[in-house]
């Protein structure tokens, strides 16, 4: 799931120049609330947690659980921040082979994902990862589960920058790439990255599409 990285009325340029880092110890809350901002008209993210009211609050706990996940992972969690540690855009991405959380894994976070959806939400979000695990390619590649742009520099050319980081990486590699779109308008975006829609998946209980996308190795 990856949020709007278009222009808004509100886009402001970085004060100063920013570089593409991994996260730093006790940035997570930071990078959660960050994340939670550029999620905010997320389709799927609204579906997840339809109490407009307490969206925000749980979103955030949402992408705080997620990065204790990735942390594991050397280089997980990566973010766009300026000189001055203003975080600008955050990237989650997984290994080839280590994009699913082992059963003990996951089995040790099901009471914090309890927490963050609730007793009636937790079945509704086990179910959405179901069907993506379900949906996921085989073949061995990059996984980026999440990037999110600050609203106030969607437009202007973070987003693209930090993933342009990683898919460096992978070409020196000769690796591909995996992602899933939650926004159709995000498309072009990914697309012009290197990016191909290869589906449509649909979540169940008539919830939104997502566009799973494919960029091949160079």
């Amino acid at each position: 799931m990856n949020a709007p990285p278009a222009r808004t009325a509100r886009t402001e340029r970085p004060a100063a120049g920013y570089g593409i880092r991994c996260a730093r110890p006790g940035e997570a809350g930071a990078i959660a609330a960050l994340l939670a901002r550029a999620f905010a008209v997320d389709a799927v993210m609204g579906w997840m947690f339809p109490d407009a009211e307490d969206r925000a609050r749980r979103t955030a706990r949402f992408f705080e659980l997620l990065q204790r996940q990735q942390r594991p992972r050397a280089g997980a969690v990566r973010v766009a921040a300026t000189g001055g540690g203003q975080l600008l855009a955050a990237a989650l991405w997984s290994g080839p082979g280590r994009w699913q959380p082992s059963a003990a894994r996951e089995l040790a976070t099901m009471p914090r994902y309890a927490h963050v959806f609730g007793v009636r939400g937790l079945s509704r979000a086990a179910s959405v990862q179901n069907t993506l695990h379900d949906a996921h390619p085989d073949t061995p590649h990059w996984y980026l589960p999440t990037l999110g742009t600050d609203p106030r520099f969607q437009g202007t050319g973070v987003g693209s920058a930090l993933v342009k980081e990683q898919l460096a990486h992978c070409d020196r590699l000769g690796q591909p790439a995996y992602l899933e779109s939650s926004m159709i308008s995000n498309i072009p975006f990914y697309e012009a990255l290197g990016f191909r829609v290869t589906g449509e998946i649909r979540l169940p209980e008539g919830g939104p599409p997502l566009w799973p996308m494919w960029r091949a190795a160079v």
